[in-house]
């Protein structure tokens, strides 16, 4: 069955920004191994007298730091990458996970399971920096004052108070959010770095279900520096959907030798009529906790002790 992603799993989609797929991808979190503190207790029972030096537990707890040792195994390999360009690495090299095992598909596993060796050598990546987050930022409908917020930075600025989507984001997957009853219709721009080999030439794979097409123009990407970017734009479309969950299709570029392979998968799903794709950024954007008085039957008692643990 591995890998197979386990049912307590957070799934997708992202709730905020709907353009930008989750999971980015899956790594190893059932039962897993690994040092434990002697002075806690070995189980959810907080009176439990038994010191180990040893657990084997289940939960995202587990998966973090196999995919944030993926991600410094990246790192030590190549110092000089952005937090962007590793997380590109790992996602466009990971293994495909069997759709047939997921009716979620991507809202489940994302990219696929983590593969650290080959991510030490993903041929090309999406690399993004301060500034391509700021205009994301700005788009989804914050304004200079808020942007400032976050950043830190007097020197930060909105361009621009349009809102718009967040297709021109530079991250290695694709998600297209269609309102119930609307037409397939989404237009990503992207560019990709070199950093492998110098001289080398990438053709680009495309593969849709029948309920929509891919399209990416050009369709070969020449390189001859490491470093040397080049961009695209990849055009999905197809018929009109409704309650439609999530239908998955992928572009793959792969070079001249068939090194590498840069694997991006492409979402498309409904979202309810009306959805606000810009969150709205007011005074009342950060509310205060709803207070929460405790579960009021045994049922949601035991429901709580369990989310509260994961």
């Amino acid at each position: 069955m591995a890998p197979y992603v386990v049912s307590f799993s957070s799934r997708g989609p992202n709730p905020v920004t709907p353009d930008i797929l989750k999971p980015d991808l899956t790594a190893p979190g059932v039962d897993i191994l690994a040092a434990w503190s002697p002075i806690a207790p070995p189980s959810i029972d907080w009176e439990d007298p038994r010191s180990v030096d040893y657990n084997i537990i289940s939960g995202t707890s587990m998966s973090c730091p196999h995919a944030s040792g993926a991600a410094a195994y990246v790192k030590a390999a190549h110092p000089d990458w952005s937090p962007a360009a590793v997380k590109s690495a790992l996602m466009t090299t990971a293994t495909v996970v069997d759709p047939n095992k997921h009716e979620d598909l991507e809202f489940a596993y994302g990219s696929g399971q983590i593969n650290p060796a080959q991510a030490i050598k993903p041929g090309l990546v999406y690399d993004a920096n301060e500034t391509d987050y700021i205009s994301f930022l700005c788009k989804q409908g914050y304004n200079t004052t808020t942007v400032r917020l976050i950043t830190g930075d007097n020197s930060s600025v909105c361009s621009s108070t349009l809102n718009g989507r967040a297709w021109d984001l530079n991250y290695p997957s694709f998600s297209l959010a269609v309102e119930d009853g609307k037409q397939i219709d989404g237009v990503f721009t992207r560019t990709v770095t070199n950093v492998d080999s110098a001289n080398s030439t990438y053709t680009v794979q495309m593969y849709s279900p029948p309920e929509f097409s891919i399209s990416v123009e050009p369709e070969v990407l020449s390189f001859s520096t490491i470093g040397e970017k080049k961009s695209f734009t990849v055009k999905v479309g197809g018929g009109f959907i409704s309650q439609q969950k999530i239908t998955s299709g992928a572009i793959i570029w792969t070079d001249e030798l068939e090194q590498y392979r840069v694997r991006s998968p492409v979402v498309v799903y409904n979202v309810l009529p009306g959805y606000t794709f810009f969150p709205p950024q007011t005074s009342k954007f950060q509310k205060k906790p709803t207070t929460f008085h405790g579960p009021t039957t045994p049922s949601m008692q035991h429901k709580n002790g369990i989310l509260g643990r994961n």
